[in-house]
């Protein structure tokens, strides 16, 4: 039997559909007049229509206020952090021109904040204390092939002397024994002592292994004839003694080829009271397309990127403790492709999807995994479809999180590839055994999908396109809701915008998502036309928000620890079924390790509910979250922020 609010919801459906369909037989032979514009508005706005399959509406902010939107942040204020660096501009970049913006969506403020640095294409995750640690960016833009003029590459210090490091200032010449050709070091480099070698076999130390240091170098004139084509050895200039005998370079081709992009050590946190970025230690690796993931003490992992000379990180990843403020390095070396999609299991070990956006070799890092980052033990994970198809594809745990079952949406090939996956895949990480298997199809093959985790536990797919940055004219206008009851999609609304490359979503405190950004490459079919940024911001409302009245949630605490439980007031509490707590998301180039929908036990009390949280530190970490119930009839309530201390 329906409850009071069923019914009148119920009603209030029915009576407007009824009023939609006696005005289409008043006015019938007037809507064949309509155009196909007028005619898809009329539809996509009729009550039972959004009731079905929501509705997405377009904000477009004042001209001075908007920007190329990179990142995107909920922060525990309600407002979105959401932030463009450079925006993917060069002329930005030049002109030291980085932008930050925050918005406040109830009260429809934008504001600009002081942005310190190039935070483009930088890593991001929220801290316990409600801060959001941002760490990399842009030092350098990348240079195509028939823009560099003087021949350059990686020069490879060697340090042979045991007993201390030394260290070359910028402007360091390096001198080819065989070719004679001469380069000079653009930063300076410290590279560590040398340390001795230990033979198992013998039981005795029996020599050194030289410490290492990275450098990019260029030649001192343009022109091909100063290009190098096979690897040398390179004297140091300026050296004399045994700093002379312990150190040189080797480099291999040193030539006009394409410079990618390079890399910062900078780090911050961003107050979101205060409203301003607080600088921390900086990085011991410079890091461009890194990713961030928290780990079970709360500390956060930074894992991969392009270094300060646009070289692929070594695999040197590291870690930052908001405590202390410093980052240390783990103790194993592990190589992965930029932005690797890798989120904490509930066994404290790391799962690494093989989702990742773009840049390292094809055959490095690539396979899907647990990682041990302790032991530094890896473990493929077998059964991926479409295996070589993973970048730009987006990894999404699967609510409630308790389930620990993870889905892969669609994807492309390595580089600039055209090639694109329909496929989903799912893993099951409790299983003894796990192994992938496909979940339902995309319509399309899909890059670059948004995607968001919703409090009724389906999840919101939306956008992306078929070919690289949306080349040929390739965006999706299309949405689906994933339910995981039936394993199967939901067609819902189609978005207003194409979105591809920098493009994201988050989950807001009233239940709908916010989608932004998009950054074609081209704009039209024939790829002949430069794309241009989209700055437009959508916000889809799901069917849920258009199905009357909601439960309502209020009073309790602001703080829950784990185990505990908390009472809230209700004005609907006999019609609550679930409990939620959900992650605030970071988002960018489609990583959003940060999301995560918990399920709570629930109890009914006479005016309200009693919500537990479970006890593992590993499943809820340390930090703010969204409190959501949801009806019986799937309709969220709206958030109230609690802490997990």
């Amino acid at each position: 039997m329906k409850d009071g609010s069923s019914r009148r919801r119920a009603r209030r459906i029915a009576i407007g559909a009824a009023v939609v369909l006696a005005l289409a037989g008043m006015n019938g032979p007037a809507l064949y007049r309509f155009g196909s514009d007028q005619y898809h508005d009329y539809k996509i706005n009729r009550p039972e229509y959004k009731a079905d399959n929501g509705k997405w509406d377009i904000v477009e902010f004042p001209e001075e206020y908007r920007q190329n939107t990179i990142h995107a942040a909920l922060l525990r204020t309600g407002k979105i952090l959401m932030v463009a660096g450079s925006g993917n501009n060069q002329d930005n970049f030049d002109a030291k021109k980085f932008d930050t913006r925050i918005w406040d969506p109830v009260k429809g403020t934008i504001k600009k904040i002081p942005t310190p640095a190039d935070l483009f294409c930088t890593g991001h995750t929220q801290l316990s204390n409600g801060n959001l640690l941002i760490a990399g960016g842009t030092k350098r833009y990348e240079k195509l092939k028939g823009d560099v003029t003087k021949a350059g590459g990686l020069m490879i210090v060697h340090n042979e002397n045991p007993d201390k490091p030394i260290t070359l200032p910028a402007g360091t010449k390096f001198t080819g024994k065989e070719n004679g050709k001469t380069f000079v070091s653009k930063d300076p480099v410290v590279v560590e002592r040398a340390q001795k070698k230990f033979d198992p076999d013998t039981g005795k130390f029996e020599g050194n292994e030289p410490g290492l240091g990275r450098i990019y170098v260029e030649a001192q004139k343009s022109g091909k004839k100063y290009e190098t084509g096979t690897q040398d050895n390179y004297r140091v200039q300026g050296l004399s003694g045994t700093d002379a005998r312990n150190t040189y370079g080797i480099a291999q081709k040193l030539a006009l080829d394409k410079k990618d992009f390079q890399g910062i050590r900078d780090a911050y946190e961003f107050d979101p009271v205060a409203e301003k970025y607080i600088k921390v230690d900086p990085m011991n690796e410079a890091r461009w397309y890194p990713t961030l993931t928290t780990l079970s003490d709360g500390k956060v992992l930074s894992l991969s990127g392009l270094d300060e000379i646009g070289q692929l990180v070594p695999g040197k990843n590291e870690v930052y403790d908001p405590k202390t403020k410093d980052w240390t390095y783990t103790k194993g070396i592990r190589q992965f492709p930029t932005y690797p999609a890798i989120s904490l299991m509930q066994n404290g070990k790391l799962f690494y999807s093989g989702a990742n956006a773009g840049y390292g070799p094809d055959d490095v890092g690539r396979d899907p995994g647990i990682w041990d980052v302790e032991t530094n033990k890896f473990t493929k994970l077998q059964g991926m479809s479409d295996p070589k198809l993973l970048e730009t594809a987006g990894t999404v745990l699967l609510p409630p999180a308790q389930d620990e079952k993870y889905m892969v949406i669609g994807g492309g090939g390595v580089g600039e590839s055209e090639l694109s996956s329909k496929k989903t895949r799912i893993v099951d990480l409790l299983e003894d055994d796990p192994k992938f298997v496909d979940g339902p199809e995309l319509e399309k093959g899909t890059r670059y999908p948004q995607f968001s985790i919703l409090p009724d536990d389906s999840v919101l797919v939306s956008g992306g396109s078929e070919d690289y940055r949306g080349r040929g004219d390739s965006n999706i206008l299309e949405a689906r809701l994933y339910e995981k009851e039936s394993n199967s999609f939901k067609k819902v609304a189609d978005p207003l915008v194409g979105r591809n490359y920098h493009s994201g979503s988050l989950l807001l405190p009233d239940g709908s998502v916010m989608v932004f950004g998009s950054d074609s490459l081209y704009a039209d079919k024939a790829n002949t036309k430069p794309g241009k940024f989209e700055q437009r911001v959508e916000i889809y409302k799901p069917p849920y928000l258009f199905q009357g009245s909601r439960p309502t949630l209020s009073g309790g605490p602001k703080t829950i620890e784990r185990g505990e439980s908390a009472t809230f007031q209700s004005k609907h509490a006999s019609s609550i079924k679930s409990a939620r707590l959900i992650r605030p998301s970071a988002s960018t180039h489609v990583t959003d390790v940060d999301q995560k929908s918990i399920a709570l036990d629930l109890e009914k009390t006479k005016d309200g509910v009693t919500v537990t949280v479970p006890k593992s530190r590993n499943l809820v970490g340390s930090g703010w979250y969204m409190l959501f119930v949801t009806d019986d009839q799937g309709t969220p309530s709206e958030a109230q922020w609690v802490k997990v201390p």
